[in-house]
């Protein structure tokens, strides 16, 4: 999945959320969940994202949503292989972006 984000420092849950197509109750859950997000909270509590935060989110949609795996499941794989699992998504996320452009250059046609 390819998330159509600007180039910004914090994200907020808002934004997150829309960029994905879930509720920002599912975002809340998974920050909850997996040991890998931590977004900064400021004083009145409102979650900010880091550009990291998003790759991680990315990667958790994929295994979640996208592979299957369960909540449990997708926290072993990410603790147990990890870099493979990283690995393997960014070949997926440049496969995605390639066609992507070729859809594009194919509609201009």
């Amino acid at each position: 999945m390819h998330v159509d984000l600007p180039e910004k420092r914090y994200y907020g849950i808002g934004e997150v959320a829309k960029a994905f197509g879930v509720n920002t109750s599912l975002i809340r859950f998974w920050e909850k969940e997996f040991d890998v997000l931590q977004p900064k909270k400021n004083a009145k509590g409102n979650r900010k994202f880091t550009p990291q935060d998003i790759t991680n989110l990315q990667l958790i949609y994929h295994l979640v949503k996208e592979r299957g795996f369960t909540l449990e499941g997708a926290k072993i794989h990410l603790k147990e292989e990890k870099q493979k699992t990283l690995s393997n998504f960014e070949v997926v996320q440049k496969l995605q972006k390639v066609k992507a452009e070729l859809l594009k250059i194919k509609e201009q046609l």
